[in-house]
């Protein structure tokens, strides 16, 4: 009988050889044990979804599809889905924060709030919400790495992420690691609310009730700081643009919702994507890559690996009808990566553009924020124009988002 793998082992690495090792299969084993470690039924379902062009029925779960097009047409598509109806995100959080996200989600007043929210991360003030968040302790860090010293960049990021939040709610908390690891935490057990729910988004009243505490926690200080709240916070820009306190409290707790995990992930998956593949040395050797390189490991990571939305009228997609009341799940994981493996030199890609943010009017709007740290951390492993190896990798076990529990990065000798 096969012995099972323990997934949460550390990883002894080996110099890899860009030129001897090829590319791909090294990026392409590390991927799917993440995949597994995290979520078991991932790796199975994105291979099924390899099948669902453009789209497949899955007994218990509803329709899939893994084509981009089609998951395009999906997300923009409001008058025949929606996430407000049980299989959708929206439905999940209602539950959560209240009815009015019926309204503001994907209600009337959703056209209005993204009209007023589309301003709050552009791609310069996303750069300058990093520099002001991360400036010392960043530096601190690319000091140490480019000594010698190993870095274990999935706690570094889950750091970063942790001070990006402080900074961009305003939220009282001591300037210490371990307090940026606790928020960090913190928003990761807010999100870990949706586990569970690929199949079914109606939450037990326990669930519920620990989510609210949870979103008091967080959110409880914008009361009382929302009319004084500086323009450099996310509240203050929230006032400033017009939003009510309402929408700006929902804002904030899809901010740590969305932008925790996810951003932590996509950090330390770009680092072994970066030495799995050999492509630091393409990047080192060439620099104005690096838009390239970013756009990509979004792509490749695509951190969020599925999207679920409620069928809300009935449809025909190619030859296949869609009743109300159904759902369809986007398997954006699939849908990007059947595009091919990480290369920085990829152009790019129109069919996929940017699903891994999603779509239409629920595209992500911290996508600039997202594309500003990732730069930030790569400047970080390759700035110098060495290479860097990974030293040690453990695996997230049973997690919302695949990620990294450690990846210990060091500069090559």
């Amino acid at each position: 009988m096969p012995v099972a793998e323990d997934l949460t082992a550390p990883v002894r690495e080996r110099t890899l050889n860009p030129l001897t090792d090829g590319i791909g299969p090294s990026a392409r084993a590390h991927e799917h044990r993440l995949l597994s470690a995290a979520r078991p039924a991932l790796p199975f379902l994105n291979w099924i979804g390899m099948f669902a062009k453009p789209l497949l029925k899955v007994p218990g779960l509803g329709w899939i599809t893994a084509d981009p097009l089609t998951a395009r047409s999906v997300l923009n598509d409001p008058e025949h889905f929606t996430l407000l109806s049980e299989g959708g995100v929206g439905h999940l959080w209602a539950q959560i924060l209240g009815d009015w996200v019926y309204d503001l989600f994907d209600g009337p007043g959703h056209y209005e709030l993204r009209t007023k929210s589309r301003e709050l991360f552009t791609e310069k003030s996303s750069f300058e919400f990093v520099e002001r968040a991360w400036g010392s302790r960043i530096e601190d860090a690319r000091r140490a790495f480019d000594a010698g010293e190993p870095i274990d960049l999935a706690d570094l990021s889950r750091i970063l992420v942790g001070q990006m939040v402080v900074t961009l709610l305003g939220m009282p908390a001591e300037d210490t690691d371990d307090a940026y690891r606790e928020i960090f935490r913190t928003g990761e057990e807010l999100a870990a609310t949706a586990l569970g729910t690929t199949a079914d988004t109606v939450l037990p009243p326990e669930k519920i009730a620990k989510a609210r505490e949870i979103v008091e926690k967080l959110t409880g200080h914008i009361d009382a700081a929302f009319e004084t709240a500086p323009g450099t916070t996310i509240i203050g820009r929230c006032r400033d643009l017009g939003l009510s306190l309402q929408e700006t409290k929902g804002l904030s707790t899809l901010l740590m919702v969305a932008g925790t995990e996810t951003a932590a992930s996509a950090m330390a998956r770009t680092a072994a994507l970066l030495y799995d593949t050999g492509q630091q040395h393409a990047l080192i050797a060439d620099p104005k890559l690096m838009e390239n390189a970013v756009r990509e490991a979004l792509r490749v990571t695509s951190p969020a690996p599925i999207i679920g939305r409620s069928v809300l009228a009935d449809l025909t997609i190619g030859k296949h009808t869609l009743t109300a009341g159904e759902r369809i799940v986007v398997l954006t994981w699939t849908a990007n990566n059947l595009a091919g493996e990480y290369r920085v030199d990829r152009d790019y890609i129109p069919q996929n553009r940017q699903l891994w943010f999603g779509a239409g009017r629920h595209l992500c709007l911290g996508g600039p924020l997202a594309r500003a740290e990732l730069t930030k951390i790569i400047e970080l492993l390759v700035g110098d124009g060495r290479p860097f190896r990974v030293v040690s990798r453990r695996y997230g076990k049973r997690v919302l988002i695949p990620a990294y529990e450690s990846l210990v990065v060091q500069k090559a000798v």
